[in-house]
C-alpha cells in the first residue's frame, strides 16, 4: 500500500514536469504568430499585387499558431490537473484517460502515459482512489 502511494506521488510529480514541458513547447509557434501579425498589419514590405495574398497568409499564420498554442496549453493544463488528482487520489477515470492522451506527446508523454496506465490499472491503486480498503488475506495453518 505504501508502494502504491509512493508511485502515485512520483507520477504526480512527473505529470507536473511534463505539463511544464508541454507548455514550453506550446510557445514555439509564437514566432509564427508574430510574423502573421506583421503580415496582416503590413509591417512587412510587399508589392501592391501581393498585398491581399500576404494578408491571407498572415491570417493563416495567426489562426494556426494561436490554435496550436491553445491546444498545447489546454493539454498542459489537463496534465497538471491529472497530477493534482493523482496526489489527492480523486477522479480515477480522468487520470486514466490523461495517461492515454499523454502517450501522444512523444517521447516524455509516452513514457509517462505508459507508467500512469500501468500503475492505475492495479487493483490496489484503484481501491485507493475509491476509498475502499483491500480485503486482508489471512494465511491459514495447514
Amino acid at each position: 500500500m505504501n508502494q502504491d502511494r509512493e508511485h502515485l506521488r512520483l507520477l504526480s510529480l512527473f505529470h507536473y514536469v511534463v505539463a511544464g514541458l508541454a507548455a514550453l513547447f506550446s510557445l514555439f509557434p509564437v514566432i509564427h504568430l508574430v510574423v502573421g501579425i506583421a503580415m496582416v498589419t503590413h509591417r512587412i514590405p510587399e508589392k501592391q499585387q501581393d498585398a491581399e495574398t500576404l494578408a491571407w497568409m498572415g491570417w493563416f499564420f495567426i489562426f494556426f499558431a494561436a490554435g496550436f498554442m491553445v491546444v498545447g496549453f489546454a493539454f498542459a493544463a489537463c496534465l497538471a490537473f491529472a497530477g493534482h488528482f493523482l496526489i489527492q487520489r480523486r477522479r480515477y477515470q480522468f487520470c486514466l484517460v490523461m495517461g492515454g492522451v499523454a502517450c501522444a506527446f512523444v517521447p516524455f508523454g509516452t513514457v509517462l502515459g505508459v507508467f500512469t496506465i500501468l500503475v492505475l490499472t492495479r487493483g490496489s491503486v484503484r481501491a485507493l482512489f475509491h476509498g475502499k480498503p483491500l480485503p486482508v488475506r489471512v494465511a491459514s495453518a495447514p
